[in-house]
């Protein structure tokens, strides 16, 4: 059964997400509607720590779905993604068939070696075999493009061949997501292949919400100054890396544990590694907190 067909609108999608914790807006909600009926990948695209990565967790966990991750990197191959054979037992079964002298024939005994028991199934060939699953491929645009290539032609039939043992065919289309931070552009092959979206940061309301809905043990007060004194940061142009969202929670989460009510330069202060990650931002920060906080 497609678990999409559940899904009866956007605004449904965008309710069962939000009982995951995840609040987005009625643009990602519609587009997130579409590629589930549709049954097309969903690229999406934006700054780190907007939520990409989490949507597509959020929608597993709204449609009690495994979720199935592919994390890319420079070099990461077809084989990689796909399948490996398991090289030691190989090697192991080969030496109990020759103590045992039970096979004598190489062709029988080859034959023996790929066999499905020795087969590491991969991201892709495992939401293949376990759809409906949602797959998630992760920072694509850190992949090189033969490795593009291949996973274009996976996604335009949902199936593989692996010459050993024959064709597999996902029942069901798995639910797809890939991100991109752009740090090069993805091929017009792929983007047609899938639907697009790029997730912008939040507003001040709309990420207050989010802190809110995912750390309701955090005040509103603090969870209204925290997002603010975010996206001040966001506004800068001299950071090595401005916070996202995942950061403004981990700050939210750390000064409600030390019991700040209301955030101060002093706290503010000793808890920037919550929320910057480089040591030129956070002397940046720390210099400009007093302006930051009396605005």
């Amino acid at each position: 059964m497609d678990p999409a067909a559940s899904i009866a609108s956007a605004s449904d999608l965008a309710e069962r997400l939000g009982e995951t914790g995840y609040l987005c807006d009625e643009a990602l909600g519609t587009i997130g509607f579409l590629a589930l009926q549709m049954q097309r990948p969903l690229l999406l695209e934006g700054e780190p720590g907007t939520g990409k990565t989490a949507l597509a967790e959020a929608i597993a966990q709204a449609l009690d779905l495994p979720l199935i991750r592919l994390q890319c990197y420079e070099g990461i191959d077809a084989s990689q993604a796909l399948y490996d054979w398991d090289f030691p037992r190989q090697i192991l079964h080969l030496r109990a068939l020759e103590a045992a002298g039970g096979v004598t024939e190489v062709e029988q005994a080859e034959k023996s070696l790929f066999d499905e028991r020795f087969l590491l199934a991969r991201p892709v060939l495992r939401a293949l075999r376990e759809s409906p699953a949602v797959l998630l491929v992760d920072e694509i645009d850190r992949a090189d493009d033969e490795f593009e290539a291949f996973l274009l032609e996976v996604l335009s039939t949902y199936q593989v061949t692996i010459p050993e043992l024959g064709t597999v065919a996902a029942t069901v289309p798995p639910i797809v997501v890939l991100t991109s931070n752009r740090t090069r552009e993805i091929h017009d092959a792929l983007k047609r292949r899938c639907l697009y979206h790029w997730i912008e940061h939040p507003g001040l309301q709309r990420e207050v919400e989010i802190v809110r809905s995912r750390a309701p043990e955090v005040s509103e007060q603090l969870a209204h100054q925290v997002v603010t004194l975010v996206q001040q940061l966001r506004d800068r142009d001299d950071l090595v890396k401005p916070p996202g969202v995942a950061e403004t929670l981990d700050w939210a989460r750390a000064l409600d544990r030390l019991g700040t009510t209301r955030l101060d330069v002093e706290t503010a202060a000793a808890t920037l590694g919550a929320v910057v990650k480089y040591r030129e931002d956070t002397e940046r920060v720390r210099k400009a907190l007093d302006r930051m906080l009396a605005g």
